[in-house]
Order: structure tokens, then sequence, then C-alpha cells
């Protein structure tokens, strides 16, 4: 059913993400003491008393700064409040009401939505009073919450529920939703190629790296197909983690990457493939993602006739454990060929999806086997007797064979090389899965 969107907007440092992981159940958004540590859009599906709703976190708003990160997060919080069917205004109970709160109410007002007025840190309700200052804010009521602590959420959400638009009037995205998680070292251009992808700035873009902390998702649709697309924090090296934060950013980028069907990673043109690269790539194709490599920046490189040829070289044998991954080459700057990755993305998952009828898997490991017999061990010969599909996402093939432990590792990537030569499987692992049995428990095995 279409799931209604609640955003939570405020100014810095009020308490929205404390309040977004206490609805949302876990800890899904940056918690930290400084001011701004949410800066784009975050969501999340919640629900309460059976009702589901879509949760968005965001920046704090501040209208008295005007340096660019600020300004950038002052531009996704009023984006959310555009999206949203409902507002929850966030306010400090112990700091009291401020100008930038009576600002922010004068937008909220001019949005006609409805509004839910939180007064947040409020432990003891027998010094309700002060909450009273925040009725100059002209919102009605406020409700006394201690996010932190978990008191009176629950008749906060019990409001909410009342105040949602009826079911059938919020945007819907169903299950055959494509999700694509774009990941990569800091500062490779991610938030820039979605904000391509999405035609609008869904995300902040800044060249500073580790703009992006949060896993942004961001939902779409393009001839009749629906996509979510995750913009995550830049992935370092663990040694290179410093600030608590970004560590969060880092371990919401690999469950990004978890929760994706198809990861688009970012290489830098002009660095060409490092070690962080490959670990990423690694963590993707270990997942079972499908997976497609993006060379961003390609417009600051200097070219000849066999400059490509040269990159797709280096990635062949640097990051030979993918092989199977399609490679393009773009810039996120000035659009060039961006249109290819989501061409790619369709591709992909198609190919993330397919399945092989039992009877044709059969015929292409029979006449494999006949061209090039298993490696024998001490007198000892692996045998296939029967291969089946047990799945997709990533396309898994379990074969029954006499003996598991005579399957040599280069005879698997034989087999699957064979696969991938029949039917593609263009952008996606392969898994087998080995089976003991004997061949005469097993009915129309292979001779």
């Amino acid at each position: 059913m279409p799931k209604p969107v609640v955003a939570i907007v405020g100014r810095p440092n009020v308490g929205k993400s404390t309040l977004f992981n206490r609805i949302a159940g876990g800890r899904v958004a940056i918690v930290e003491k400084e001011p701004g540590v949410t800066r784009d859009r975050l969501y999340q599906d919640a629900e309460w008393s059976g009702v589901p709703f879509t949760l968005v976190d965001t920046g704090g708003l501040d209208f008295r700064e005007d340096d660019g990160i600020v300004a950038g997060m002052r531009q996704q919080a009023e984006a959310a409040i555009r999206e949203a069917d409902l507002l929850l205004f966030v306010v400090d109970a112990r700091t009291g009401l401020t100008p930038v709160d009576l600002e922010i109410a004068g937008v909220l007002r001019r949005a006609k939505k409805p509004v839910v007025l939180v007064a947040n840190k409020v432990e003891k309700y027998d010094a309700t009073p002060q909450t009273y200052d925040f009725f100059r804010l002209g919102l009605g009521e406020p409700v006394p919450v201690s996010a932190a602590e978990g008191l009176n959420t629950g008749d906060l959400l019990d409001l909410v529920l009342r105040l949602l638009p009826p079911e059938g009037e919020a945007g819907e995205y169903s299950d055959d939703t494509v999700k694509i998680a774009v990941v990569g070292r800091p500062n490779v251009g991610k938030s820039s190629l979605v904000n391509h992808i999405l035609d609008e700035e869904r995300t902040i873009v800044s060249n500073i790296p580790g703009t992006t902390r949060d896993a942004v998702d961001s939902f779409f649709e393009r001839e009749g197909r629906r996509y979510m697309i995750i913009d995550t924090a830049g992935i370092r090296r663990k040694s290179r983690i410093v600030q608590q934060i970004e560590k969060y950013g880092v371990m919401r980028s690999l469950k990004a990457i978890e929760r994706s069907d198809v990861a688009v990673l970012l290489l830098d043109a002009v660095e060409g493939v490092v070690e962080q690269d490959k670990r990423i790539a690694g963590y993707i194709n270990d997942s079972g993602k499908a997976i497609i490599l993006v060379v961003n920046k390609w417009d600051l490189v200097e070219k000849d006739e066999r400059t490509m040829a040269r990159y797709l070289s280096v990635i062949s044998r640097e990051m030979a454990f993918v092989q199977y991954a399609p490679v393009v080459f773009t810039s996120a700057l000035t659009g060039q060929r961006v249109a290819k990755v989501l061409e790619k993305v369709d591709f992909v998952f198609e190919q993330y999806t397919k399945r092989i009828t039992t009877g044709n898997l059969n015929d292409l490991f029979l006449e494999a086997v006949a061209q090039n017999p298993p490696p024998s061990y001490k007198t000892r010969r692996l045998k296939i007797y029967y291969a089946t599909q047990s799945g997709v996402k990533p396309p898994a093939f379990i074969l029954f064979v006499n003996d598991t432990g005579l399957m040599h590792f280069s005879y698997a990537r034989y087999l699957e090389n064979q696969l991938r030569q029949a039917y593609g499987f263009e952008g996606t692992p392969i898994r087998l899965i080995l089976r003991e049995r004997t061949k005469e428990r097993v009915k129309g095995s292979l001779p």
C-alpha cells in the first residue's frame, strides 16, 4: 500500500536524529553532539500500530548561516518539507524558544502541511511549563517527549497516525523496485553522479571528502520502471577513519551494499585503481550483489586512441576477480555518458535475475565435462551427476557430485566461465553450490 512520508525538521542539535532513531527502532541516523552532523535527507521505513510510513531525517535548518554546506543542508530540509505528508517540528525544551525556531515556524506555516510541534528533551513532566513558550510559534500545543529516553514517544506516534493522509494518497514503491547503491572512496563524484541521474539536487555536492555521511535513499521512475538509488559516504580504509562520525558513515555504506541489487562502484580516472577500490569491489562480490564499474572524471584525462583500452587493461588486471563487471567511462561533472550508467543498471539487473531451465543447464554441463573432464585426485575423479538453478540475486546453481572435496577452484571457475559464455550473466556474481549424492539417488543424472 502507499506509504505516507513523515519528515523531521528543526534547527541543528535539537535531537532530530535521536527521535528518528527512536521511531525507526535502530541507530540509522548519526547521533553526535556536534551540530550539523545529519547533512542529507535520510529515509527509513517505520511502523506504528500496524500502519507503515516513511520517516525522513534532515539536516538542521539555520537561516542565519550562509556557507556552502549549511546552505546545502537548508536546501535538503526544504526539499523534505515539500515531499512530506506530515512534519515533525522538533524544538529543544531545555534551551527554550530561539529566533531560529520562529523563522522555521514561518516556513512550515507557509508549507501548508500538517505540523506536529515536538518539544524534545523533557525528562520531568512535572516541569511542563518549560514548553509554554513554544505556543508563540503558532503551531498548536507542543508534545513533550524525551527522544533519548523514549518518554511519551508512543503518544506522539498516536497523534501522527491521526494526522496522516488516508491510505492510497501517498507515493508507492513496490517490491520490483531496483535498488542501486552508489559507492566508492571519498571524493570520487558519487553525489554528482546521483544528482545527474535524478535530475535534481537530492544530495549535497561538495569537493570536501566526507560530505555525504549518511546513506540517502532516493526514489524515482524511468520508463515505467521503479528505482531506489542510495548515495553513500565514501569508504576509506579503517586506519584512515579518525572521526567516529565517519565510521558510522562507512558502516552504513557497507549496509547499503548489502540491501542493494546493483552496486555502482566509482573509480577515479585521474588516480586510477587503488587498493581501496579493490577492497570495495571484493565486498560487493562477497555480498553477492551485481556490480558496475564507473570510471569517473574521464574529462580530466588526456587521451589518445589507446587511452580507454589501457584503462580497461589495468582494470582487468587489478580487479580480475570482478572481470564480469561492465565498465562505463563518465564525467559526472559534465554529464558525459551518465545516461549509460542507468542503461547498464537495467541490463545488469536482468542478468542478476536470470533463470536457466534445468534441461538447458544440464546440457551445458554435459558438454563442458565432455570438452574438459574434471582432473583426478589419487585415482578419483569428480563426477557431476545433475545440476539445477536454486535461486537468483545472485544466480545460484546446485551441482550434485560424488565428492565435494574433488572440486578444484580452477575447475569451478571453468564451469562458471562456461555459464557466462552460454548465458551472459554480465555484471553479476555466480554461486556454485556443491551437494554430495550417489548416482543412484539422482534421477536423470549426467552420464
